[in-house]
């Protein structure tokens, strides 16, 4: 079987191995579609990516991404973990990279010990209707009315946002996943001076992740919101996976090119897969 470079990297760790790890298979264009969604099923990991040669003369590279369940157009910590094992396995030092996937072209940059992401444009976005926010507050097991907002903030997965009264409201969630009829973030503040500015969940079943430790997509989503309603200033931060024992750490800021999402990438497994 070809062997392939391959890179492990922790996204959005605020410690050591407390983030979201996203399996990166380089030079990849030899790998077929079954092969790429039967590895991601293999690894068990929220995603894993498929680096590959671009199609548009803009791009330094195109991304595919694979939950267990399938195949994705966006996500937020495979898009910051492949842009470091692209950059280490061809030897970039560029600040700015641009990224081709299914949602199109994505610009990011370096950041400290990182990497941002220019948040896309939503896909489907404004308030949920009633019966959307029952069924996604039924799936939650709370009440309708504990929801301060319900927001669609899709950039590819299909995100809907629920806005709670608290982080420790959000901590508490119990969901039933049977009953999620989409995928579901939730988001609440911490006091002053708490771990970060905000809580945040994110809830998966449909595509094999229960709940993602450490969520991109979701974290741009909700930025795209908040700062278009005013809801925050120019800079939050978002801590996520405490529930999974995990130690996220997302940064979400806005400036006169877009909203960005940024967090440490740390590559803890590199070598070659066989596939």
């Amino acid at each position: 079987m070809p062997a392939y470079p391959f890179r492990q990297v922790d996204v959005f760790p605020d410690a050591a191995l407390g983030g979201n790890p996203v399996a990166v298979v380089l030079d990849a264009d030899g790998i077929d579609d079954a092969t790429m969604a039967d590895f991601a099923r293999w690894t068990n990991l929220s995603e894993t990516t498929f680096v590959l040669r671009p199609t548009n003369e803009r791009a330094d590279y195109r991304l595919r991404i694979f939950t267990p369940g399938g195949e994705l157009p966006f996500a937020g910590h495979p898009t910051l973990g492949s842009a470091s094992a692209w950059a280490d396995h061809v030897g970039s030092e560029a600040d700015r990279l641009v990224q081709e996937c299914g949602i199109g072209l994505v610009d990011v940059k370096r950041r400290d010990d990182g990497f941002a992401l220019a948040a896309p444009p939503l896909i489907r976005s404004g308030a949920a209707s009633a019966e959307d926010t029952v069924a996604a507050a039924r799936s939650l097991r709370i009440e309708v009315d504990h929801v301060l907002a319900a927001e669609w903030v899709d950039n590819g997965p299909g995100w809907l946002a629920l806005r709670l009264v608290d982080a420790d409201t959000v901590l508490a969630l119990v969901p039933d996943f049977e009953r999620m009829p989409f995928p579901l973030g939730v988001i609440g503040p911490h006091p002053a001076g708490g771990p970060a500015d905000f809580e945040v969940r994110a809830f998966v079943p449909g595509l094999g992740v229960p709940e993602d430790p450490v969520t991109g997509s979701l974290n741009a989503g909700i930025g795209t919101w908040f700062f278009g309603a005013g809801i925050v200033a120019d800079t939050y931060t978002v801590r996520q996976g405490t529930v999974l024992g995990r130690n996220g750490f997302v940064r979400v800021e806005r400036d006169d090119e877009g909203v960005w999402v940024s967090g440490a990438t740390r590559t803890h497994v590199a070598g070659e897969v066989t596939l």
